[in-house]
């Protein structure tokens, strides 16, 4: 909790001068007697709690003193976005991702699975950057548009999954929709990390038509081919519906996202296995720094009125307890 107008509670160290005034003006005495042999025993209940009534206005007044230096909490942080960078995380979702050609501490996962986890690592690195993401096959999903809300983004990462779209490989739609999400930015820096296993074999718009329409917005593209050289295993099902596996041939069109690359000002990488594709998202990491540290603001929550009010409560009672059973008598 914090204060927004600290300075009245200074008035607070008051309150200690004015208990013992109080204190000393009951001790004395309305009427005089010669002897006080007679009010030598020990004080009732009520007797105490009359003579300490004046606690009572004391915490009361010390609640409206806290109300008045506006106490507040926070609430949520946020992040104000400035020229940084913009990112758009394009993933192949196609049936071909799930080859189980990568591994992590010695067993085989799909090549969705592993560059899921990749890309949760390189997310929680840009933390002063805008990301996005699109999911394609033979058509593009928006995952996420951009935002700087990471831990929503990878609540919708978590959602991406082999087949949530129809099959095959447009590469160059799906460049488009990643386009679509960077056009308006008016970040200074506005790049986008494709990555697919396979070539182009669906979709409108070629590949170069897309990377054409990237330089010219001024979005640099870096293109990873995802997969292993040769036959990869992949999961089947024998003659008596088991699990197993058989090794297919899966080719990726590397000239062609390296053209992509090349047309865009960007580079193109090929990951064979689980570490060299950490390893690109580190580079790219490392070579797309965010220039600037983006400034934050915090949002409050107003507690003047839950001080205020319990100040009331409690004037309140002290005035009831003075008017009825702790009423004094001249």
């Amino acid at each position: 909790m914090i204060f927004r107008s600290p300075l009245f509670l200074i008035l607070l160290f008051l309150l200690p001068v004015f208990w013992l005034f109080a204190r000393r003006s009951n001790n004395t005495a309305s009427l005089r007697f010669s002897s006080i042999a007679l009010a030598k025993n020990s004080p009732t209940l009520k007797v105490r709690l009359l003579e300490n009534l004046i606690i009572l206005r004391l915490i009361a007044v010390a609640l409206i003193i806290i109300a008045l230096a506006r106490p507040q909490m926070p609430i949520a942080h946020q992040r104000i976005f400035k020229n940084g960078i913009d990112i758009v995380l394009t993933l192949d979702t196609s049936t071909s991702m799930h080859a189980l050609d990568f591994q992590i501490k010695g067993k085989r996962y799909n090549r969705l699975h592993v560059v899921k986890q990749v890309v949760e690592d390189f997310i929680s690195q840009r933390e002063n950057d805008r990301i996005g993401m699109i999911a394609f096959a033979a058509n593009s999903y928006v995952v996420c548009p951009l935002t700087l809300d990471h831990n929503w983004l990878l609540t919708n990462l978590e959602r991406v999954h082999i087949g949530m779209v129809e099959d095959g490989t447009a590469i160059g739609s799906s460049i488009m929709a990643a386009l679509s999400r960077l056009k308006t930015s008016d970040a200074k820096t506005k790049i986008m990390i494709l990555l697919t296993d396979g070539r182009n074999n669906a979709g409108k718009i070629s590949p170069q038509t897309a990377a054409e329409a990237a330089r010219a917005l001024g979005v640099k593209i870096y293109a990873i081919g995802a997969g292993s050289i040769g036959e990869v295993p992949y999961p089947a099902k024998d003659m008596f519906g088991r699990d197993t596996l058989q090794y297919v041939q899966i080719d990726i069109d590397e000239s062609a996202l390296a053209q992509i690359a090349q047309i865009t000002g960007g580079k193109y990488f090929r990951a064979t296995d689980t570490a060299s594709l950490k390893e690109i998202y580190k580079q790219i990491n490392q070579m797309e720094t965010t220039p600037f540290k983006q400034p934050t603001y915090t949002q409050y929550d107003e507690l003047f009125a839950v001080f205020l009010l319990w100040a009331i409560i409690i004037f309140v009672l002290e005035q009831i307890l003075a008017n009825t059973i702790l009423i004094k008598i001249p």
